[in-house]
């Protein structure tokens, strides 16, 4: 494989992507409502009701919970253990739904967007194999995901450590199973869905089609994420390596499958196989 290629196809497509404010804009706006507003809110509310009737519920119903989540919760009150449930445990979604929606934008126009700007054939009577094309089309569509991601969690970490950390004795976010979640498992999670995604977008006709195919993709692996992620979060120990580690391999068995299946016909809108 030529690196060479794949980082020309990969850093074309950024460049045009973060040259369009119709791309970055929504992303932008996506990403704040996720990791700061949202958390901002909630947060907020549930510091509001010291000494009230709501302290006696909130107690109640962190007594109720999972013993390995009751146990892990920090604070010397009731307000202050569900803040920190909430802020740890209870918004960890949010590190796998923002990802993948952006990078699933990204890479359901990624092959029939070239064909639609009239590029796919050039690209197909390039020197380019269809591997690295393959390859430079996936990461060009995970790093949007990913860099957003990243981003988006230094600034939940600020909002949960300025809003929590008070009345935790300091800042304390981002814990363990919160590291693992970002660094190990979600990568693989959202190169799943791209390797998914990818083969639609080089089967379907329109970037339109791409787009709600794509959306039926993601939308079973975010409810599977949202299970995942709690998981990690609570229990950043083996069960956490080996999730990582077997969504690691299905995302690499299903890239070499995916990159076997990419023909030039794809590109010019011409291959009739199914």
């Amino acid at each position: 494989m030529n690196w060479n290629h794949v980082r020309a196809i990969a850093g074309a497509d950024l460049r045009r992507l973060f040259k369009s404010k119709d791309y970055w804009i929504p992303l932008l706006i996506m990403a704040s409502l996720f990791f700061v507003i949202i958390p901002l809110i909630m947060l907020a509310v549930i510091g509001q009701f010291e000494n009230t009737a709501f302290a006696d519920q909130v107690s109640s119903v962190v007594g109720n919970l999972p013993a390995q989540v009751s146990d892990a919760a920090r604070g010397d009150t009731p307000l202050a253990r569900a803040s920190y449930i909430a802020a740890v445990f209870l918004l960890a979604p949010i590190a796998i739904i923002v990802p993948v929606t952006i990078s699933a934008a990204v890479g359901s126009n990624a092959i029939v967007g070239e064909r639609e700007r009239g590029t796919g054939e050039f690209l197909a009577h390039s020197p380019v194999t269809m591997r690295e094309l393959y390859v430079g089309k996936l990461i060009a569509s995970l790093v949007p995901g990913y860099l957003a991601l990243l981003i988006g969690f230094a600034a939940y970490a600020l909002v949960v450590n300025l809003m929590v950390g008070p009345d935790l004795g300091g800042w304390f976010f981002p814990t363990v199973g919160w590291v693992v979640l970002i660094l190990w498992v979600i990568p693989p999670f959202i190169a799943v869905s791209l390797t998914i995604i990818l083969r639609i977008s080089a089967r379907v006709r329109s970037a339109a089609s791409a787009q709600q195919a794509s959306s039926l993709v993601t939308l079973p692996i975010i409810m599977l994420s949202y299970a995942v992620s709690v998981s990690v979060v609570v229990s950043p120990g083996r069960s956490a390596f080996l999730i990582g580690a077997s969504s690691w391999l299905v995302a690499i068995l299903l890239s070499v499958r995916g990159a076997k299946k990419l023909r030039r016909e794809r590109l010019l809108g011409v291959a009739s196989e199914t």
